[in-house]
């Protein structure tokens, strides 16, 4: 999100939100633009999205956020999934959602800890800031990996070819849909702008998933 950089872009996902429909809202980090810092302009700008969020919000930490944000943005209600996971139960039935720490810059993640208590037949969701940890959570079992941290590149040659990703994963990963193995991932390209306050061939998103039992 980058909310404290992006107050335009954060009033166009407040606009799209009056028509989404969803059950739960999950936000993969970064919502501060610098690595360091002040941090209350973009608790803010988080705010007055959430004000405009219904149902469940689940989140995890990027590498721009730091732990200190954590107890505002849980007065705000949105679950920090700090290497932990929590059943969304609806009748009989249940989907394990679980969330890690920043895995790209303060490589705090713990994938097994995030795991543990999932049964080993049930449904399990990772959100994860960045996906480089594919490999990890394919190995633990999860069934869907949603990620971001690319922002798509941000700056892409025609085609939304990124020129760089700050990322260690192939670029097949870096936005989009795409499978490894048995485990089916999304790196969303994000909403805010990292940086600069600029897009180019890459247009920002707000992703909608629908998960269809087998």
């Amino acid at each position: 999100m980058h909310a404290d950089m992006c107050p335009g872009a954060m009033a166009t996902v407040i606009e799209l939100l009056e028509e989404a429909r969803y059950d739960v809202c999950a936000l993969t980090g970064d919502f501060r633009g610098k690595t360091f810092g002040p941090f209350e302009a973009a608790l803010e700008g988080v705010a007055r999205v959430r004000s405009h969020l219904h149902g469940p919000v689940f989140a995890v930490l990027g590498n721009h956020d730091t732990i200190r944000m954590v107890p505002a943005l849980e007065r705000m209600e949105i679950r920090l999934l700090l290497n932990e996971q929590e059943a969304i139960r609806r009748d009989d039935q249940s989907i394990h959602l679980a969330g890690i720490d920043d895995a790209h810059f303060y490589r705090v993640d713990n994938i097994e800890k995030a795991a543990a208590g999932i049964p080993r037949d049930a449904f399990s969701i990772l959100l994860s800031h960045t996906p480089e940890i594919y490999r990890q959570a394919a190995h633990a079992g999860f069934r869907l990996l949603l990620a971001g941290h690319t922002h798509g590149g941000q700056i892409c040659l025609p085609g939304s070819i990124p020129i760089t990703l700050d990322s260690a994963l192939p670029r097949c990963f870096g936005s989009g849909a795409w499978k490894y193995h048995e485990m089916i991932g999304y790196t969303s390209v994000g909403a805010g702008s990292s940086i600069v306050p600029v897009r180019l061939n890459c247009r920002p998103e707000i992703t909608l998933h629908r998960l269809h039992r087998g």
